[in-house]
């Protein structure tokens, strides 16, 4: 069946194939290094490595690239203002380059344990920024850009397609007293190519250019380092759907300003939705988040996370709830417990492989032509997991079959359930008491009560009772997020 995705630009579902020979070219923007992912954060790698792994079971080659922003990203996306780095630096004691290296490995320590797989490149902006003055002054001479006191800004009105893929309403955008001031700046969607350093200011982390002492945009960077890696133009460009609006509104226009050839820089835009705690969305800006790291000290395996982010569409909004992830964790044990009990899964990486090792056995062909219709559908993984889960509770299948379809979802999910044994899920506790959750429910909302008339001294209090009683609390933007900890 032929791989249909949701491609942002045209808003609709189109078939893809690769431009060029077999090989899919991918870039997915990358962290901005400047403290630890949260599991919302995750959701968007996991999604990127989820259609890498469909496109690898096509049997397509992959080459993939996912930048390290270590410099450059302002706050709140500002054009104007600090360093989130340099922010982190000061905050923590430590130099930029220590900030950096040390949130970038504790990146891939993330990646690794909820089994994505590596990147082939992962450039880091600050080893670029030659590169990205060098597509900065084809830009001026192109009359693409201005300048100005603050900096090197594209001129958004040269750019007639400019704000298609998020519906940008540039009309509306003229510079005015309810958007951020930048003097001098012709309109609000004009944004910064080059950030140059305020009369005396100096930056931690500072280059010269033609415009000044300073440091390049946030968007600049994901253009250069991409066409580096996969040339001028390449087929899927992937991120969370918090870029559509701004960050790769801005990577087309400048892009395709610098390329001048008339031809879309990217072919298909996939854009993975958030992760939700109650109505909000989970942002590092908004409070205290969840890690990985804090999951697993609550007894979570972080690949029961990925299962639970399977179990819903990249493209819809998912809720997060411990509850949830208690359950995603059960099924993750079941389908391990399963497997211990049918032996050695085979090797299997594509569709073709797959109907190969499954040619004997007619109802196994039939389920992993199911699984490619689900994953074919626009990467549809909660019907991959229920396809599997039907094919392996019915019994319909040889023993080799339910190996063979295990594998191969294995394989599209990134679940690979014959290298876990069952008690690496195992629940780390029991469950609480109908009376016991009432206690629990009551000192947890006398808390809140607390919290809100500003008595630390007792929320902290009833936040020790609570942990005598194996409760551990997480505050995040919409309360209290809590589960039972390990004895």
């Amino acid at each position: 069946m032929t791989l249909r995705l949701y491609n942002s630009l045209g808003r609709r579902i189109e078939d893809f194939e690769p431009a060029t020979d077999n090989v899919v070219k991918l870039y997915s923007c990358g962290p901005t290094v400047y403290s630890f992912a949260h599991i919302g954060n995750l959701r968007a790698y996991t999604f990127a490595d989820t259609l890498r792994r469909a496109l690898l079971w096509k049997g397509w080659q992959v080459e993939h690239v996912i930048n390290i922003t270590d410099v450059g990203h302002a706050v709140a996306e500002a054009e104007l203002g600090d360093d989130k780095i340099e922010l982190a630096a000061a905050r923590e004691r430590r130099s930029v380059e220590e900030i950096a290296e040390m949130y970038t490995e504790a990146f891939f320590a993330d990646l690794d344990a909820l089994n994505i797989l590596p990147a082939h490149h992962y450039p880091r902006a600050t080893q670029y920024v030659d590169a990205m003055i060098v597509f900065a002054e084809r830009l001026v001479d192109r009359g693409f850009a201005y300048e100005i006191p603050s900096g090197l800004y594209f001129d958004t009105s040269k750019d007639p397609g400019y704000g298609r893929l998020g519906l940008v309403d540039v009309g509306g955008q003229l510079e005015g007293a309810r958007v951020e001031q930048v003097p001098g700046r012709r309109a609000k969607t004009d944004f910064a190519l080059w950030r140059a350093e305020a009369p005396g200011q100096i930056r931690a982390m500072r280059w010269n250019s033609p415009w000044g002492w300073g440091a390049p945009g946030w968007h600049l960077e994901c253009s250069v380092m991409s066409m580096k890696f996969l040339g001028e133009h390449f087929d899927i460009h992937t991120g969370g759907v918090d870029h559509r609006q701004l960050h790769h509104v801005n990577e087309i226009a400048q892009s395709e300003a610098y390329l001048g050839d008339g031809r879309p820089w990217v072919r298909f835009w996939l854009h993975g939705e958030f992760l939700q705690l109650g109505a909000a969305k989970m942002a590092k800006s908004a409070g205290p988040v969840l890690t990985v790291q804090e999951l697993q000290k609550q007894g979570f395996h972080p690949l029961a996370y990925r299962m639970f982010l399977l179990g819903g569409h990249y493209r819809a909004q998912l809720e997060f709830t411990m509850d949830g992830l208690a359950a995603a964790q059960a099924t993750l044990r079941r389908l391990i417990r399963r497997t211990a009990a049918l032996g050695r899964l085979p090797s299997v990486g594509t569709l073709e492989e797959a109907r190969a090792l499954a040619s004997d056995d007619s109802a196994a062909v039939a389920v992993i032509d199911q699984l490619d219709q689900a994953i074919s559908a626009d990467l549809n993984t909660p019907r991959v997991l229920a396809v599997l889960q039907e094919s392996l509770r019915d019994a319909v299948l040889s023993e080799h079959g339910q190996r063979v379809v295990t594998a191969a979802s294995g394989a599209v999910l990134g679940l690979p359930f014959d290298r876990l044994e069952p008690a690496d899920v195992e629940p780390a506790a029991e469950q609480f008491s109908q009376s016991d959750q009432a206690i629990v429910d009551k000192l947890i909302a006398e808390r809140e009560a607390a919290r809100t008339a500003r008595d630390w001294a007792r929320a902290d209090a009833l936040r020790a009772e609570l942990s005598e009683l194996g409760v551990q609390l997480t505050d995040t933007p919409t309360g209290p997020v809590w589960s039972r900890t390990t004895s």
